[in-house]
């Protein structure tokens, strides 16, 4: 019996190492336009969000944690390359006709985590380009989200405002026809499609500004569309759809290390939420869609707890930027917002240099591995490659991933030390070092030499807040202390001029 009980023994210690040497699931969702008030656990008011606060009481619950940029290419760019955005031209909004911003070949959070052995893939919105310019939308498309690290894809191209209005699976177009091939044009008006600004009689819902060229599915959008009818998504049935081949993709690789990118559609604009989640909040169309989101993360969450995936998965949820509420389509958002403040307490929403810009939810959940609580940690999405990389014990090549910084210690809640300090990417560029934040005149983009001598003369007066006393940056202090002014303004400038590869491993 002392051998059998021996040998039991050495079985249960060599399956509990095994499980403790597996490297974890992650799983990554990237909400779109939802502000740092939008959600339960962060205080929202006529929205109920049960699985996002579950999720927040089971794991850690960030309340300084921001996305790369107040925009959305920008911040998906800089989540992927751990690269500021603004380093490189190019990087703004882009068209849905746009060429692949991201080199394929250089390193990025997704090829790290696959030369670790992960299997990766990414589901929903896309925005940062495909093709190499001229794209075909009838043949293969590439490159794109395959040739920068994922194993598989199911994407829109850019937003859901945007055409083309069509999904994307690895280098296909879903459902097309070759008897009705799409044509894509974001100059001038092509094919029989009405435009919103020629037939608004034809509208479910009217553009506030902008978003008046094809009509699809009863709402027109930006650019114009011919063909590929097919093809096109319903916008209702979006959630749902991506909902779906998420958890698909969890289900196919149950057996093995994956990493899955779900950047959802909502609560971008235009508003359509599933018909169960139409007129569910208190709080209209927009609190709807954060409604229908919170489903979504519930879905994926119950899919890990089916699979029995639960506790070696790193669960990640955030947002790309901001909140904005009217974005070109009046939907009845503005007036339903009631006692709702998207942006919490914080000043700014979607587009802005101020906190409400860049500071989202962020919650990390794992169990076992995570303890509940909350973090006030400075840390920023573009972080997640280098930090990443260190919990699969990954060197990050030379030159790679410039501006992400390793603070595994900080995502995994052992330390409140997070970023010295932080550049925040809007219309201007700022700065965050401690409880201080400058709001710079420096352009937030790399502008071509001529007009950056201009822009620099008519630069903005530069804005001192001090975040312990008014987090809401109610009271600029510059003119009381300008030798920090003066620091902060420095250390921006070392930033910008930073050499590749030099940012804290």
């Amino acid at each position: 019996w002392s051998c059998l009980a021996a040998l039991l023994l050495a079985v249960v210690a060599n399956h509990v190492q095994a499980a403790d040497t597996r490297l974890p699931n992650i799983v990554y969702i990237y909400a779109d336009d939802l502000g740092y008030g939008d959600i339960g656990c962060y205080g929202a008011n006529g929205i109920k969000t049960p699985n996002l606060d579950r999720l927040a009481t089971q794991g850690l619950r960030f309340t300084d944690a921001h996305s790369p940029s107040a925009t959305c290419t920008p911040s998906r760019y800089a989540l992927l390359t751990g690269e500021y955005a603004w380093r490189k031209p190019g990087t703004g909004i882009l068209p849905g006709d746009a060429a692949l911003i991201i080199e394929p070949g250089r390193p990025t959070l997704p090829s790290l985590l696959k030369q670790a052995g992960y299997t990766t893939g990414c589901v929903g919105k896309w925005h940062l380009g495909l093709g190499k310019g001229n794209l075909d939308w009838n043949g293969e498309i590439k490159p794109g989200p395959l040739e920068v690290g994922f194993d598989s894809c199911f994407i829109m191209p850019a937003t859901g405002d945007r055409v083309p209005c069509v999904y994307v699976k690895d280098h296909r177009v879903v459902g097309l026809d070759p008897k009705d091939p799409i044509q894509v044009n974001y100059t001038m008006p092509i094919g029989d499609d009405p435009t919103g600004k020629d037939h608004p009689e034809l509208l479910k819902v009217k553009p506030s500004h902008g978003h008046d060229s094809t009509i699809i599915n009863g709402v027109s959008r930006i650019g114009f569309m011919t063909g590929g009818h097919s093809a096109r998504w319903v916008d209702q049935t979006m959630a749902e759809t991506f909902n779906r081949k998420a958890n698909e993709f969890i289900e196919a690789n149950q057996d093995r290390p994956f990493f899955l990118y779900y950047a959802t559609h909502d609560i971008h604009v235009p508003r359509l939420p599933g018909a169960r989640f139409l007129g569910k909040s208190e709080r209209g169309v927009r609190g709807d869609v954060i409604e229908e989101l919170d489903w979504c993360v519930g879905d994926v969450l119950a899919t890990l707890d089916r699979l029995k995936l639960t506790n070696n998965t790193l669960f990640i949820f955030t947002s790309d930027n901001g909140p904005v509420v009217d974005d070109g389509y009046a939907d009845g958002a503005v007036e339903a917002l009631g006692e709702h403040k998207p942006s919490g307490p914080l000043r700014g929403g979607k587009y802005s240099p101020y906190e409400g810009g860049t500071r989202v939810p962020f919650l990390v959940r794992w169990p076992g591995k995570i303890k509940p609580g909350d973090s006030s940690a400075l840390l920023c999405q573009i972080d997640l490659l280098a930090t990443f990389a260190a919990l699969v014990k990954q060197d990050v090549p030379a030159g790679a991933g410039p501006d992400s910084m390793n603070l595994l210690p900080a995502l995994l809640g052992e330390s409140d030390q997070g970023r010295d300090h932080l550049v925040e990417h809007a219309n201007v560029l700022s700065i965050r070092k401690g409880s201080w934040k400058l709001v710079s005149g420096v352009p937030g983009r790399e502008l071509p030499k001529k007009v950056a001598a201009k822009k620099k003369a008519a630069r903005r007066p530069a804005e001192l807040f001090d975040l312990s006393k008014h987090l809401d940056e109610s009271e600029n202090v510059a003119a009381e202390h300008p030798d920090v002014v003066k620091d902060l303004t420095d250390l921006l400038d070392q930033v910008r001029q930073r050499s590749p590869g030099s940012a804290s491993r």
